[in-house]
């Protein structure tokens, strides 16, 4: 049971970090920085602050949004309602730049920079949104890591307890094995592979429970996630992880990671108690 209850939070754990990231990678790859240009600015001064902002070397890249693009955006997003689109036209739209940082600690550089551009009417960027989740992200990161340890250790302590008492208990038939002249490794031998089974199948229970949780949260997580199409993580790899929608391979994924921290709590625990009790 302890070991089932601490992987699980492991496996819900690395769920919740799992998310954090790719909701932070989705927000990166909106426009960090948006500047709306007054009407009466030319594109061909549009196109000279671009390529202004691409020498600069913070900008990773720069799109230009036509007044014509945004109407078309404008269209799109008011489909359901065609009184808003006959009173609106491509002329009272402004045009814009959706600005891409290198770095986000780059991004009131650029916005200051450009709120002082002549024919700039307004500039908007995100900095506040990435930079709380960024915060929550490493404070969640670094309590997993203070929890994890506190359950590894915890899990691996009463493990070793309940195996030496175990073996305690055969005392008798372990020194028999000693004087027949059976080495430590044979009389180890079965412990480890009980350590082993023990932390695959608490592994199998901890996946199956953290399922069973994410099926009964699903109406709630697609509420807060409405509107975003994919999560990933993992993207400068070349090998992109999808978190959500939840799928499969990423729960194959957690499985296999969970399993992974089962097997080896499972195992060295055993060890650690029969190596104590023979030596």
């Amino acid at each position: 049971m302890v070991l089932f209850f601490t992987l699980f939070l492991i496996a819900v754990i690395l769920t919740s970090v799992s998310f954090l990231y790719g909701l932070l990678g989705y927000i990166e790859t909106r426009p960090q920085v948006t500047v709306y240009f007054q009407s009466n600015t030319t594109e061909q001064d549009i196109f000279a602050l671009r390529d202004a902002l691409l020498k600069s070397g913070q900008v990773a890249s720069v799109t230009y949004i036509s007044k014509e693009d945004a109407f078309e955006i404008y269209k799109e997003i008011a489909k359901d309602n065609p009184m808003l689109i006959e009173m609106t036209n491509a002329n009272i739209l402004p045009a814009s730049l959706e600005i891409y940082a290198k770095r986000p600690d780059y991004l009131p550089q650029i916005a200051q920079q450009l709120e002082n551009k002549p024919g700039v009417d307004e500039v908007q960027f995100q900095k506040i949104i990435v930079d709380r989740l960024l915060a929550l992200t490493n404070a969640i990161k670094n309590a997993t890591i203070i929890l994890v340890g506190f359950l590894v250790v915890m899990a691996t302590v009463v493990i070793v307890a309940t195996t030496s008492f175990k073996i305690a208990l055969r005392r008798d038939e372990i020194e028999i094995l000693q004087l027949l002249g059976a080495d430590s490794m044979f009389i180890i031998g079965p412990y480890l592979k009980e350590g082993f089974i023990l932390g695959l199948f608490s592994a199998i229970l901890a996946t199956g429970a953290l399922i069973a949780v994410i099926i009964g949260g699903l109406p709630v997580i697609g509420g807060y996630l409405s509107g975003i199409s994919a999560l990933d993580i993992l993207p400068a790899t070349g090998i992109s992880l999808r978190v959500w929608p939840v799928n499969p391979v990423f729960l194959g994924v957690v499985f296999m990671i969970t399993a992974l921290f089962g097997i080896l709590i499972g195992t060295i625990a055993n060890f650690l108690a029969a190596r104590r009790y023979l030596s």
